[in-house]
């Protein structure tokens, strides 16, 4: 009865107060070899499949591989030429370019046994560099985020889980909605839908990166229903997941830009400033400090001719290859001498 009322005890304090939390993480580092252990039996099945797996089978295997191979190289070839034309035109417009997030490869090594709590473990911490919040994905989307982070291992919420949501679009028109889950594995709704929006079955949600927390672009469903009710302001809306979150065994962590929008915005802006910087834009600043009275350092000015006072019937004044010499070049200098009533002098 005591370890009964201090199991219930512990099980209330760790839901309703954060004072558990360095005790759970460090019972994670205990119960590390635990795991290990516990995933040679899959690791012993899998190499005596391996060696039982039949020639025929590698063969077929192989021809597949190679196929889908070249399927990804075509494809390949064509996002190479789509990330630089992108690449060129965000340049165009001053932007900073689009580069490759860096990724760490995961295994997944347990389940939350909790039927309403979609989380997995992985087999990367702290020590790994994994952080609280860090999207993780596997080979067809986004899977969810990390939520607690041990010193070699991370718990990750699923998109599904039921207190879990994620802002997305539509690929297809840019339309914006939110993901949330449903507590089922292979299901999420798109809560708010405005009933004459433009989504239909078939459409791939794509994360938008607006809630700067899941980087833009990552594929995370496929909608699969979509309900109009003329009574109801907002449409039903439910897609399917696009990752195997149920089946996935090796797993990618996203290291996304952690900078805050302004401080993107100065980076780029500071950025466009340098690449700006050139002859050009020296003349441009050396030329804007002498019209406001700033000093600038510039070459000492040539020696010019002396102003030559107007006399009738000229038209010029100045000599033909005397050098023009702004007023407003020479501090001090007085304009030409004004002509006499009725003549033309400049």
């Amino acid at each position: 009865m005591a370890l009964v009322v201090l199991s219930v005890a512990l099980m209330v304090v760790d839901a309703r107060f954060n004072s558990l939390k360095p005790v759970r993480s460090e019972m994670g580092l205990v119960l590390m070899p635990f795991y290990w252990l516990a995933e040679v039996p899959a690791r012993l099945w899998d190499g005596m499949t391996e060696q039982i797996t039949s020639r025929s089978t590698l063969m077929a295997e192989n021809e597949k591989l190679k196929a889908e191979a070249l399927l990804m190289q075509r494809r390949l070839q064509k996002l190479a030429a789509l990330t630089e034309q992108n690449v060129r035109l965000r340049e165009l417009l001053n932007s900073s370019a689009l580069v490759d997030d860096e990724v760490l490869a995961a295994e997944l090594i347990g389940v939350d046994p909790n039927p309403y709590t979609h989380r997995i473990l992985i087999d990367k911490g702290e020590k790994d560099g994994v952080f609280l919040g860090q999207p993780v994905l596997d080979a067809s989307g986004l899977m969810g985020q990390v939520v607690e982070v041990m010193p070699y291992t991370a718990r990750v919420l699923l998109l599904t889980d039921s207190t879990h949501s994620i802002p997305v679009q539509v690929n297809r028109n840019g339309l914006r909605a939110i993901a949330s889950g449903t507590g089922n594995p292979e299901r999420l709704e798109l809560r708010h839908v405005a009933d004459t929006a433009d989504i239909k079955v078939g459409d791939l949600l794509v994360s938008s990166g607006l809630g700067q927390r899941f980087p833009s672009g990552y594929p995370v469903a496929t909608v699969t229903e979509v309900v109009h009710d003329a009574g109801q302001p907002f449409a039903i809306v439910r897609a399917m997941p696009t990752a195997a979150l149920n089946r996935s065994r090796y797993l990618l962590l996203v290291f996304t830009d952690q900078r805050t929008p302004e401080q993107r915005a100065n980076d780029s802006a500071i950025a466009a400033e340098q690449a700006a910087e050139g002859p050009i834009g020296a003349a441009t600043r050396a030329s804007g400090s002498a019209v406001t009275g700033e000093s600038a350092p510039t070459a000492p000015a040539a020696p010019t001719a002396a102003p030559i006072p107007a006399t009738p019937g000229q038209s010029d004044a100045r000599a033909p290859d005397a050098p023009s010499s702004p007023a407003s070049e020479q501090p001090g200098s007085s304009a030409l001498p004004a002509a006499p009533s009725g003549q033309g002098a400049r």
